[in-house]
């Protein structure tokens, strides 16, 4: 699925901004992005037509595209091969999974850390020596920790039928804040781990699994775009998901009904067709400037208007 997207829109990219062109040895990363770059720009051959919001319309962006049937068919086949061949924790070996799975419950007194991963290997009676094992420690950690709600997540969708009774844009917004609730019990150290995943070598990894993270609560919406409008989706709610995620982290109320409350505001403007594309214009104003100069303003824009 995401090979297929990345060997048709990652060029056009790379030609139209420069900062992001891709050499053959994989793409460039920015080291310290937080919120993982979602947004593709679709090839130059391929025209999209007025995106004023006040004129947008779903239905209208996914006829006007110059993807063929074909090239549509194939995403959605390739999309639905992914979901139903890939579990996140398949990759870990047994002995790995097991460290890892209790190195967890001493995160929150040793952080995402060498330490609580040695510390877990003591619990299930093996030797710290197998940390060296892990090329990367500290970010497998943090990566199995996500592997793990993502495979949590899957079966709360795959055994829960009241979020079936629920409408799309109450069930996406359900399932953001069900993932997000994994993380309070570690909301201390989770700026931390936020650190881990932007380390340039964590980058590639972390951005796959928020991308499959989204393209989950999407499917679980009912969502069966396979055309430029899976993207503005996707990069809409991956941009949601990171600014509640950084909300989350400052946010003092009880149980977190601001962060909610927050989260349930900025699902029903994604829902709002008019507003979708505008949203989508300004990540990729942002990303174009290059992040870190463009965020606030981007930020201020998306919600205050």
């Amino acid at each position: 699925m995401y090979r297929l997207a990345a060997k048709r829109l990652l060029p056009a990219v790379g030609r139209r901004y420069p900062q992001f062109r891709c050499s053959s040895s994989g793409v460039r990363s920015l080291a310290g992005v937080i919120n993982p770059p979602r947004f593709y720009t679709s090839p130059a051959s391929e025209t999209i037509p007025d995106q004023n919001p006040d004129n947008f319309d779903a239905s209208a962006s996914s006829s006007s595209t110059a993807w063929s049937q074909e090239e549509r068919s194939r995403a959605h086949d390739e999309t639905q091969r992914s979901r139903n061949t890939t579990r996140p924790r398949a990759h870990w070996q047994d002995e790995q999974a097991r460290v890892l799975q209790s190195s967890l419950r001493h995160v929150i007194r040793l952080g995402w850390t060498d330490a609580a991963m040695i510390a877990g290997a003591r619990d299930v009676g093996m030797s710290p020596s197998i940390v060296g094992s892990f090329p990367r420690k500290e970010a497998a950690l943090v990566e199995f920790f996500m592997d793990d709600c993502l495979q949590r997540l899957i079966d709360i969708i795959d055994t829960k039928d009241d979020l079936k009774n629920l409408i799309p844009s109450h069930r996406v917004s359900k399932l953001v804040r069900i993932r997000l609730e994994m993380q309070a019990p570690y909301i201390s150290k989770w700026p931390q781990a936020l650190s881990i995943q932007a380390q340039p070598l964590n980058i590639p990894t972390s951005f796959k699994q928020r991308a499959m993270l989204v393209d989950e609560i999407w499917h679980a919406a009912d969502d069966e775009a396979a055309d430029i409008d899976w993207y503005v989706k996707r990069t809409v709610l991956g941009g949601i998901y990171s600014t509640t995620e950084l909300y989350m982290l400052t946010d003092t109320s009880p149980d977190f009904q601001d962060t909610w409350a927050f989260l349930d505001e900025r699902i029903r403007d994604a829902f709002d067709l008019k507003k979708t594309v505008q949203e989508a214009k300004y990540l990729a104003e942002a990303v174009g400037a290059g992040i870190g100069g463009s965020l606030p303003g981007f930020m201020k824009r998306v919600f205050n208007s």
